[in-house]
């Protein structure tokens, strides 16, 4: 073997190793930075998932076109979500709530909607401040919901994406219908807030949806207190 092959073999494995060092240094530095807490001073994203350390989805912050359909059990609505904000998710992977705002004109006239929600497990929300804006009227406030303890929302999710998967566009819509149909029935329990009469309300129902106490100061002024039976009767009123 030459001198000269013997120098360019010697040139080569120095060339090899100095890229391995250099190659080991870029992936100690990349390991110690994602454990450090980084700043950034601004960014812009159409939408941010944040996961646990196993990778289970926990937040979404995401704009209207991106957002999460939601999911339980591991089963996805089928649904377009035309909102924009935040979605919660719980440790197994199920939305729990969230909070989400529109906000558009149309025809000359504005249209907004806000909510913050927390659902019931393996159920739809449970409790709610909404505010609905639409037509020049307005209601705003607190809701409470009963939802089924025995059926879970992912059995609804199964018929109504299966019905929505009919092509026909008349079948597809008496699927979605029986669909919901088959759902157990879920009860307001509670509101207290301003309806779109600006009427301040507070109606207590019973466990099956059926007011039976409203307290109300309507935009005038006048109060009143409304005691009703199960048929939506005032069965005693003050003042009288």
């Amino acid at each position: 073997m030459t001198r000269r092959l013997r120098r360019q073999i010697r040139l080569m494995q120095a060339y090899i190793g100095c890229s391995f060092l250099i190659l080991l240094f870029f992936a100690a530095a990349a390991m110690t930075q994602s454990n450090t807490t980084q700043r950034v001073d601004e960014l812009t994203v159409q939408r941010l998932n944040v996961v646990d350390a196993n990778g289970t989805l926990r937040l979404v912050l995401s704009n209207k076109d991106r957002m999460h359909p939601g999911v339980i059990d591991g089963k996805t609505i089928n649904r377009p979500r035309q909102v924009a904000g935040l979605l919660f998710f719980n440790d197994v992977g199920d939305e729990v709530g969230g909070i989400t705002f529109t906000g558009q004109e149309m025809n000359g006239q504005g249209r907004a909607s806000a909510s913050l929600t927390f659902d019931q497990w393996k159920q739809d929300q449970t409790i709610g401040i909404q505010y609905d804006d639409g037509e020049g009227q307005r209601s705003a406030g607190l809701n409470v919901w009963d939802r089924s303890d025995t059926q879970r929302l992912s059995e609804l999710i199964d018929k109504l994406n299966a019905a929505n998967a009919v092509q026909d566009p008349a079948a597809r819509t008496a699927a979605v219908q029986a669909a919901r149909a088959s759902a157990q029935p879920s009860f307001q329990r509670l509101f207290a807030g301003k309806e779109r009469d600006r009427a301040s309300t507070v109606m207590l129902a019973d466990a099956a949806g059926k007011p039976r106490l409203v307290l109300k100061v309507q935009a005038n002024g006048t109060a009143s207190i409304e005691f009703l039976d199960a048929q939506g009767k005032v069965t005693d009123r003050l003042p009288k």
